[in-house]
């Protein structure tokens, strides 16, 4: 026992799960135990302990609405990217008067389960777009969905695919929107922080974050809402968030969001060149020493999807499939089979079983993303055990 022990002690860890979480970068950590350690007041206080905290956390919201070329106003902070999408899809049929939502069947539970229960409580019409053999959502059934309604509508279609790395064409979906007087959401949870965004060329109506996506904090996120946009409140108490969100706001973790988003920022053209080369070298090595490898989606291709994300269908039996995530984490390796929201779910990939047929299903599908802190040495550790274990 003591010799496994210390095995798994010396062993490699790996992880290439950031699609699920990031890494905090240090200045973000240092930034948030000073704030802890030092800024203490609430933001709501108007002495001198909390005229700070308040200080704090509108040059945060300044920051942000600065690289987005949004308006300040604009930006609510929230929990993450659920509470944000959960805001966003009730207040629009709450409070805008939407009776349709049109979304597709590959998008994040946050938004599938509430547009369920908006069904259930509001009687919304759901409408799911057709999807491509890729899993992207057909534009053209779009269209014609959005000429055959004659209801307030809400398109939710999210820009990045959590599971499969799909990247949707959002400026087009953003003109058909305009085109047809709906409104436009998109889960943007895997894209802010990783591409850059300018909402007045892409004139979306709402969008959503979360900063442990791109190495902040766990617990903070902010939804963006258009002016005017006539949405009230998630969550009830006192006037925090321009009225839209209630409750004490958490300082520390909103400047540490802020730094997370400012360094991603400052960072992208390198950073996203770096973790590209990633991704294409575990592709080209992938293919190499495993030829009869499908990629998921368009996860595969440069172009079409983010350079953040891997889906591969791996050549292996039921039975290998039922022993390989267990066999990668005693290696060290983190990865996922889906999205880490499933985690506790014994029912596989929603998107998956959108794309792939009955016998590929039943072959283990396996995300790998990729950060900054990853490099080409671990790269050639994963696939030397992915082609061992293929061997046995």
């Amino acid at each position: 026992m003591k010799i496994l022990l210390n095995d798994l002690l010396s062993m490699q860890q790996i992880y290439l799960d950031n699609a699920a979480t990031t890494r905090v970068r240090p200045s973000v950590i240092e930034k948030m135990q000073e704030i802890l350690a030092e800024h203490y007041g609430n933001p709501s206080s108007t002495h001198a302990f909390g005229r700070p905290a308040k200080t704090a956390i509108e040059k945060a919201r300044k920051t942000i609405a600065k690289t987005l070329n949004a308006h300040p106003s604009e930006i609510i902070f929230t929990s993450g990217g659920t509470e944000a999408d959960n805001m966003i899809l009730r207040g629009a049929v709450r409070d805008i008067g939407v009776k349709t939502i049109i979304t597709s069947k590959v998008e994040h539970h946050a938004v599938l389960h509430t547009a369920e229960e908006l069904a259930k409580d509001y009687s919304v019409n759901i409408e799911y777009v057709d999807l491509d053999e890729t899993g992207n959502p057909d534009l053209q059934h779009l269209e014609a969905l959005l000429k055959s309604n004659d209801t307030q509508t809400l398109i939710s279609l999210m820009h990045i695919n959590n599971e499969i790395g799909n990247m949707i064409d959002i400026d087009t979906v953003c003109s058909l929107a305009k085109e047809y007087g709906a409104l436009l959401h998109s889960d943007t949870v895997q894209s802010i922080g990783h591409y850059s965004w300018d909402v007045q060329q892409t004139p979306i109506d709402f969008m959503t974050a979360a900063a442990h996506k791109f190495h902040g904090p766990k617990g903070v996120g902010f939804a963006y809402i258009r002016k005017n946009s006539g949405l009230n409140p998630l969550i009830y108490g006192g006037a925090q968030e321009r009225g839209l969100r209630a409750g004490t706001e958490p300082l520390h973790n909103i400047v540490g969001l802020e730094e997370a988003f400012v360094m991603a920022y400052q960072k992208l053209e390198e950073e996203h060149l770096y973790i590209e080369g990633l991704k294409k070298y575990f592709i080209d090595k992938l293919r190499k020493e495993i030829p009869d490898i499908k990629f998921n989606g368009t996860s595969s291709d440069l172009t079409r999807s983010t350079y953040t994300i891997v889906n591969a269908c791996l050549p292996f039996s039921e039975e290998q499939a039922l022993m390989l995530l267990f066999h990668l984490d005693l290696k060290g390796i983190a990865c996922s089979k889906g999205s880490a929201c499933q985690s506790g779910s014994d029912q596989g990939s929603h998107v998956l079983k959108e794309i792939l047929p009955e016998e590929e299903l039943k072959k283990p599908s396996l995300r790998f993303s990729f950060s900054i802190y990853n490099t080409k040495e671990e790269i050639d550790y994963v696939i030397g055990v992915l082609k061992d274990f293929a061997s046995n």
